[in-house]
């Protein structure tokens, strides 16, 4: 394999077709259904469907086959199957995963840039949903064609872009198990949908946060009254949301207080955040848009690491019933609700996360007050199996070929859904969980972009590793495991 013929194909195609399409993809604005209710009816998401269909479709790829698969009341799912490039690897396969469904707009975007308005700009393209996860289908059918373009063998390849994965990919478990037999038995998993410290070198997820959160409100009056008149008497339904929510996180040091919602962090974990800590430094938090004076939350740069991606953490993402400042009147609200997002350890089962959440915040309400808690997800996170030694030298060589440094093995605070259910159903296969959202990134928020270089560069290192892969599975290193069970074991999921 000519490693760098590998790097030329790659950059070219992203230049000529990859990027422009990127840039039509940006001006669809397919939120997932959780901040869309009415998908269907406005067709964001068939857009951007037959926008990748279609390119897909154009690439020169000798036996790929490609379905849509719309089961009755679901989001769609692009189905895409490649067949290996000879006989020697049986029915070994790799598996690669992205999604289509973005988050919605976020207010603060700079002047001149937007959610659904794309922008190049210092080999960066700007708006929502290119780098998380719109590359996905086109880096992954790049890295196959590098290798075919100069003979480079590679077992079976099953690509899934599915397009719920923003409102906890609710819909990935039936689709799973409806193309079970055709997906067949993956030994490598290739996800692209995950975050890198720097855009110096190739990076891998080794762990993923579970997730529990919905509508929390308290309810005190039938209606708002005069606060002068009602204040001292009626207690206030913001006070009293914030005390229970006190219950579970204090507001000094932000530190979950349950110790149900914590684990032991392993060793190994603990070592690989040191590494990190080293190697970003101050860039473990300077990568967020801090104000002037403001501090992160520890000194210690591998404990904010271990903040970020083992310990468990509360974010108020939304809020209902406090007026706009502008038309707030001296009135005692009858409620306040707010939207929460815990974020779990890896290794905490997300059903009990949840149970936990609920019963602390809905027992013996001050006042008498109605409180709700209204469970959008409960999502298990994700901790990664020991990396087979043909992986761990396989991810290496691509990181040292592609950036001429090291990889490096880090875990990441969000959660991917599929990550855990397939680690389940495929108990028996590796995984390489990467992705191009670094330093500034900012998905989910303003100024969202996909660094190009490192898109290039993660798809070259993505052919290296299916290569190798095929190396592997023909000298028997690979571990091929059950077909997918039946039915969805899981509950509800967390969204990234």
């Amino acid at each position: 394999m000519d490693t760098a013929k590998i790097d030329r194909f790659v950059s070219g195609l992203w230049d000529d077709e990859i990027v422009p399409q990127l840039v039509e993809y940006i001006r669809i604005p397919n939120k997932s259904p959780m901040f869309d209710k009415d998908w269907v009816a406005h067709g964001y998401m068939d857009d951007a469907v037959k926008l990748m269909e279609s390119w897909a479709r154009k690439q020169s790829i000798p036996g790929m086959a490609l379905e849509v698969v719309r089961l009755e009341g679901r989001t769609p799912l692009i189905f895409i199957e490649i067949p290996a490039s000879g006989p020697e690897t049986g029915a070994d396969t790799v598996l690669l995963y992205g999604h289509l469904d973005k988050q919605p707009e976020m207010t603060g975007w700079d002047s001149g840039l937007g959610p659904w308005i794309p922008v190049l700009k210092d080999d960066k393209l700007f708006g929502r949903g290119g780098a998380d996860d719109g590359y996905a289908i086109f880096g992954s059918l790049a890295a196959i064609q590098a290798l075919q373009e100069q003979g480079v063998p590679h077992a079976r390849c099953v690509i899934l872009i599915e397009a719920c994965e923003e409102s906890g990919s609710y819909d990935l478990p039936a689709y799973v198990d409806h193309l079970a037999e055709r997906i067949g038995k993956p030994s490598l998993v290739v996800c692209l949908d995950s975050g890198c410290g720097n855009y110096d070198q190739l990076w891998c997820t080794t762990s993923l946060r579970g997730m529990a959160g919905g509508n929390f409100s308290v309810k005190v009056l039938s209606e708002g009254v005069h606060s002068g008149d009602a204040s001292g008497i009626v207690p206030s339904s913001f006070r009293v949301l914030r005390e229970l929510i006190s219950r579970l996180e204090d507001e000094v040091t932000g530190k979950i207080k349950p110790e149900g919602l914590s684990v032991d962090i392993p060793q190994e974990r603990r070592e690989q955040a040191a590494k990190v800590a080293a190697v970003l430094g101050d860039e473990v938090y300077d990568k967020f848009p801090f104000l002037p004076g403001m501090k992160p939350m520890a000194d210690d740069l591998t404990e904010l690491v271990l903040n970020r991606t083992w310990r468990p953490a509360l974010s108020v993402t939304g809020a209902e019933g406090l007026p706009p400042l502008d038309s707030a009147g001296n009135v005692l609200r009858p409620q306040t609700a707010v939207k929460l997002s815990l974020r779990l350890p890896p290794t905490l089962d997300g059903k009990r996360g949840g149970e936990i959440l609920k019963e602390l915040l809905l027992r013996d309400p001050p006042y008498g007050a109605q409180v709700e808690l209204a469970l959008e997800k409960a999502s298990s996170g994700w901790n990664a199996p020991a990396l087979s030694p043909w992986l761990s030298n396989a991810i290496e060589a691509a990181s040292q070929a592609a950036f001429g440094k090291p990889a490096m093995y880090m875990g990441e605070g969000g959660t991917i859904p599929f990550m855990g259910m397939l680690g389940e159903k495929f108990p028996g296969a590796q995984f390489m969980i990467t992705g191009v959202l670094g330093p500034h990134s900012n998905a989910h928020g303003p100024n969202e972009f996909l660094h190009i270089p490192m898109g290039k560069r993660v798809t070259a290192c993505v052919a290296k590793v299916i290569a190798d892969h095929h190396g592997a599975s023909v000298r028997g290193e690979t571990t091929g495991v059950a077909a997918v069970a039946g039915g969805d074991q899981h509950g509800e999921h967390g969204c990234c």
